[in-house]
């Protein structure tokens, strides 16, 4: 009888540990992202714990952060553990895609700061900016760092290329808080428009953020549906430009090639494994390009003078002589700023159906094109 107790004892005692156990581990939430690769999402009571998996290319640091409401306990942490008291109300942004965020969320007017504000080419915030809302903080790689400590924002979203953090940990100094945004290494471009749901966890538009996604991964799933349903040739594509010596191009598992791919056209780098930008020599290019039925992203190049103006050798390309040249460049903001460079991440479903409608114009027959625009 005694050993049965002693046994019914430890049972209740290992049992009691297993709760307190399981309450002190976070639960990672899978279903919260679909695409994006680049953060995860986990939960334990009152805490909703944010991790972004690689903050830069080779980047084998996890960056944490603890998201607690206002009134909630914070409890004992590690010291690389960040904590974010949520909802934020004010932010500071260091990247125009992180501007469509705020606008798709409804908190355009939770921005109090942003690096050249020139380059935001949104209309709410052209307005906001106009009427002295939102602090130039200065360049991006130089930040004002007194000024924003003026502005006391809840929260700074960055982003880096490098592991070099100087800034960022300067302005932490300061006592606010800074989280890093990779959208930007997403491969696939639905990953990238998924980030909406990273923005949306500090403002607590958890729901919001979906529902956006949604219709944007609906659209998207759509318009290459039809173009899958094509038979036949598909039209042959070359992208990019020469700067300095080489001509920079999206490699065959770069976002853009896939969005190429996506919309029913042969990106001739397709067969490339990598992820970044092909650098190669005119030459190679040209034996390989020469032929292509369209050339799409050309830069700043605003007209097919301009191009040959810059390299005689570009007039030489078949893409060119038929005049099926496009740039991304249709819609600049009031100060210059590049829609697509600041809208298109959010966006990608726009963006596959202005390719499909130059690729494939009679399967969009009632749309026109809202990024691109051939080159006269």
């Amino acid at each position: 009888m005694r050993l049965f107790s002693l046994l019914i004892l430890f049972l209740f005692i290992a049992s009691c540990g297993n709760k307190k156990n399981q309450n002190n581990t976070f639960v990672v939430d899978f279903t919260y992202t679909k695409y994006a690769k680049g953060f995860r999402i986990a939960h334990k009571e009152n805490i909703t714990q944010v991790e972004v998996l690689k903050a830069y290319q080779g980047s084998e640091e996890v960056l944490t952060y603890w998201l607690i409401d206002e009134a909630g306990e914070i409890p004992e942490h590690e010291s690389h553990i960040k904590i974010i008291r949520t909802p934020i109300k004010s932010i500071v942004c260091t990247s125009t895609t992180h501007i469509p965020l705020l606008d798709y969320l409804n908190e355009s007017a939770a921005l109090v700061g942003f690096p050249t504000t020139d380059y935001i080419s949104s209309e709410k915030m052209r307005s906001r900016i106009d009427n002295g809302f939102v602090t130039d903080l200065g360049v991006d790689k130089g930040l004002n760092i007194e000024r924003l400590a003026a502005l006391a924002p809840d929260l700074v979203m960055a982003y880096t290329m490098t592991s070099d953090y100087g800034q960022f940990k300067s302005i932490e100094d300061l006592g606010t808080p800074v989280v890093m945004n990779a959208e930007y290494l997403e491969e696939h471009p639905l990953g990238r428009a998924e980030w909406i749901k990273y923005m949306a966890l500090f403002f607590n538009k958890q729901k919001m953020a979906d529902s956006v996604f949604t219709a944007i991964e609906e659209n998207y799933l759509q318009t290459k549906a039809k173009a899958d349903q094509l038979t036949g040739v598909k039209p042959t594509v070359l992208s990019g430009i020469v700067y300095g010596d080489a001509w920079f191009m999206p490699a065959g598992q770069n976002y853009a090639a896939k969005l190429l791919r996506d919309a029913g056209f042969n990106y001739l780098w397709s067969d490339d494994s990598t992820t970044g930008f092909l650098q190669l020599p005119f030459e190679l290019v040209y034996s390989k390009a020469s032929q292509a039925d369209y050339w799409i992203g050309v830069g700043s190049f605003k007209t097919l003078e301009e191009i040959t103006s810059s390299d005689k050798r570009y007039g030489t390309f078949s893409a060119f002589q038929d005049k099926k040249v496009f740039t991304y460049n249709a819609r600049i903001g009031a100060k210059g700023g590049s829609e697509f460079l600041e809208l298109g991440y959010l966006r990608p479903d726009i963006i596959l159906q202005d390719l499909v409608k130059i690729a494939h114009p009679q399967l969009l027959s009632d749309s026109t094109l809202f990024f691109h625009k051939k080159l006269e």
